[in-house]
């Protein structure tokens, strides 16, 4: 049976790459190379052990992330901590003495010590 539904443009869905290497490796890749300059020239050693080092480096992250790095890079994003909460609904410009039902000249304290003077 033919399928009905006939691919216009072949590259849409497909992963993005560069040659054999997908594109969500290349920043990563980069900043291994990065650190492992750092630590190399840190320890002084040859070129041959920074590379060495960085290349280590990109291929295990490559294996640990594969061709879906999100499923990896995922487990290390906090969820978020839903909680329920009320409060109370207070404008954003509030002015009390607008809002006051009465004036301050005739409020009276509700109850007065029976010991004060």
């Amino acid at each position: 049976m033919p399928s009905h539904f006939r691919p216009v443009n072949a590259i849409l869905g497909a992963q993005p790459r560069l040659g054999p290497i997908p594109a969500d490796q290349i920043i990563p890749w980069f900043c291994i190379t990065g650190v492992s300059y750092l630590v190399g020239r840190g320890f002084n050693l040859s070129w041959m052990a920074i590379g060495f080092i960085a290349a280590w480096g990109m291929s295990t992250w490559w294996i640990l992330t594969g061709g879906q790095s999100w499923k990896f890079t995922a487990k290390f994003v906090p969820t978020p901590t839903w909680s329920r909460g009320y409060a109370r609904y207070l404008r954003f410009i509030y002015h009390e003495t607008e809002n006051r039902q009465t004036p301050p000249q005739t409020r009276r304290p509700i109850r007065q010590h029976p010991d004060s003077f």
